[in-house]
């Protein structure tokens, strides 16, 4: 509101106005469609988090993965349910070997996931430059300075939503992703493997202390490895809702830079499937909401500061609550002390 005021702008009159326009039922369908391709980019950079890796070649591993997958699913026919299969089996694939060349690069010459992955954004990026052209896997779109791959069929295409919404009451003009519960099941197995499965526990100790876990015989460098592609296998579907969904082709419109949104979600959402997904709403709206400012004579660039002081925001919270639970049980601790109590002889007592 202050940012806003400094501008010379109404701050109420312009969130009222971001407010009436995310929520008309269009906006609410690109809002659902964003959320959709966020939430699956902050889950890919979840799972580095949780074993202290931070993979910022999400954005890399995802373009590549959908470069490769659109080409393959427009070269090749298959009838339903197979076509889609393809597509989504093949992004998998290729963003979790993407993602494998930092982990082994890691494991075996010290190189660090951040320096590594940065690179290969890059290198994903010429890649795609040299390979998206019409003498190698694109052709050039009619009447346009475009190139796209090969249209990818109607059989291998994942129609919209919205006949199950209008079965249920709910009725919107625009095209919801198919791939919806795609997302929604990947948040589901992440939450499910990482809180209640072997592999999980073992992801949390190599992440908290590489040396325990290999005193516990559970190999960190093994799970470095796991972690990265288990990360980048998840960020290969980050681009498929909308090539499947929407576009039928990877172009030089292609949408780029939802790696980084991810990281931002991820922190947002503490790296729980339920927070990111309400942190994916809330940068969707956000997103969704930003070319009305320029009605209200605001700058549309105010949603990136609103985004960062969201952030900055929820860290300090977080930060101020973890040391006020440590006062208290420092408090806890001394109150226990001064009753005379020898803890730990109680303790042991109990265990015998």
């Amino acid at each position: 509101m202050i940012l806003l005021r400094l501008t010379g702008a109404d701050p109420v009159s312009a969130v009222q106005s971001m407010v009436d326009y995310g929520t008309q039922q269009h906006s609410i369908v690109d809002i659902i469609n964003r959320a959709t391709r966020y939430y699956l980019s902050a889950v890919a950079v979840a799972i580095g988090f949780r074993m202290a890796l931070l993979n910022i070649g999400v954005d890399g591993q995802y373009r590549l993965a959908a470069f490769l997958a659109a080409a393959l699913g427009g070269a090749i026919s298959l009838p339903a349910p197979f076509g889609q299969i393809l597509v989504i089996v093949a992004a998998v694939l290729v963003g979790g070997l993407w993602a494998a060349i930092a982990g082994v690069l890691k494991v075996t010459r010290g190189v660090s996931e951040v320096l590594s992955t940065i690179m290969l954004n890059a290198i994903a990026t010429g890649v795609i430059a040299y390979l998206l052209n019409d003498k190698r896997l694109a052709e050039p779109r009619p009447n346009s300075n475009d190139v796209a791959t090969a249209t990818i069929p109607h059989s291998g295409r994942v129609g919209p939503l919205n006949g199950f919404l209008s079965a249920i009451g709910i009725d919107l003009p625009g095209a919801v992703y198919g791939l919806l519960p795609l997302a929604i099941v990947v948040g589901i197995v992440f939450w499910v493997v990482i809180n209640y499965t072997r592999f999980g526990f073992d992801l949390k100790i190599s992440g908290l202390s590489p040396s325990a876990a290999q005193a516990s015989g559970v190999s960190a460098k093994r799970m470095i490895v796991i972690t990265m592609v288990a990360s980048g296998a998840v960020a290969g579907l980050i681009g498929i809702p909308g090539l499947l969904g929407e576009s039928y082709d990877y172009s030089l419109n292609f949408p780029a830079g939802l790696g980084f949104t991810g990281i931002t979600v991820a922190l947002l959402g503490r790296n729980h499937p339920a927070g990111i997904a309400l942190a994916s709403l809330l940068f969707a709206f956000l997103d969704q909401t930003s070319d009305i400012l320029q009605e209200v004579e605001v700058p549309k660039e105010i949603v990136g500061v609103m985004q960062g002081v969201v952030v900055l925001t929820v860290v300090i919270v977080y930060e101020l609550v973890r040391r006020w639970e440590i006062r208290l049980q420092q408090r806890s601790v001394a109150a226990e002390l001064a009753t005379g109590h020898d803890l730990a002889r109680e303790a042991a007592g109990s265990t015998s």
